[in-house]
């Protein structure tokens, strides 16, 4: 039986990466044109996948039944499963090991496993998520638990890579592109800051088509602590993903 206090620090863990991940969104507006080009696709996956955990090792936080979530998370590993695709006929068989898309496509294949193959004593049968509360406490198991042990060994690794990647140059950096619509001109402008923005074409396209801005400090060595530029940038999605990863791989080993 594992001692309810581990399962509540867990639990708001994964509060905490929903509330961020809210908070990346809407910061971003990923759905205004020229807005802060953030990967919506991964917030909207750790949202969903922090609310879910949290249900599971909490059962005050259940909000979905179990086929619900189920579905939730079929969408997102084909969806990620079609991103992967698409970095490998680009990158080859290193999308696989170092892409964007591969960590969190193990992510949603193993959120979709756990609704799936969790299986409840006979007595909670019937508990919908309840049940499903139950065995992450000890009272249900997964079934093929091979594959639980598969998940496990994947997130920990996957979780020691973006260890390494938050340690490693420019990990800390604090910098979003942005993505405007405007010609296409190569040049260098003095940004309302004092920055300069430099602007580079599309590398296809024709005339007109979207050029992107990088945004760089006056000083590059003095770093950009505004509070919409902390929260977007890249090492902040990186926690958010390392907290889920190590999350998952011990609720996978508990129910085993």
């Amino acid at each position: 039986m594992i001692p309810a206090w581990i399962l509540d620090a867990f639990a708001a863990i994964m509060l905490a990466v929903a509330a961020v991940s809210t908070v990346r969104l809407v910061v971003a507006r990923p759905w205004q044109q020229g807005a802060q080009a953030v990967l919506a696709d991964t917030d909207i996956s750790h949202l969903l996948m922090a609310i879910a955990m949290a249900g599971m090792l909490v059962a005050s936080l259940q909000t979905l039944p179990n086929d619900a979530w189920a579905a939730v998370f079929a969408v997102l590993t084909a969806w990620f499963g079609y991103r992967v695709i698409r970095d490998a006929q680009a990158s080859g068989v290193r999308a696989l090991a170092g892409g964007h898309c591969a960590p969190h496509l193990i992510h949603a294949a193993a959120m979709l496993y756990m609704f799936v193959a969790f299986t409840a004593p006979a007595a909670h049968a019937s508990g919908g998520m309840g049940a499903m509360g139950g065995g992450i406490s000890g009272m249900g198991t997964l079934q093929v638990s091979f594959l639980a042990f598969a998940f496990a060994l994947l997130l920990i690794g996957y979780s020691i890579w973006d260890l390494d990647q938050l340690s490693g140059p420019g990990a800390s950096g604090h910098y979003s592109t942005v993505a405007v619509r405007t010609p296409v001109l190569v040049g260098a402008a003095a940004g309302p800051t004092g920055g300069a923005a430099v602007m580079t074409s599309a590398s296809s396209g024709s005339a007109g088509s979207a050029a992107v801005t990088h945004a760089r400090p006056a000083n590059p060595g003095a770093p950009d602590i505004r509070a919409d530029r902390v929260v977007l940038a890249p090492w902040v999605a990186t926690s958010c993903r390392i907290a889920m990863g190590v999350t998952m791989a011990f609720m996978l080993l508990i129910m085993i």
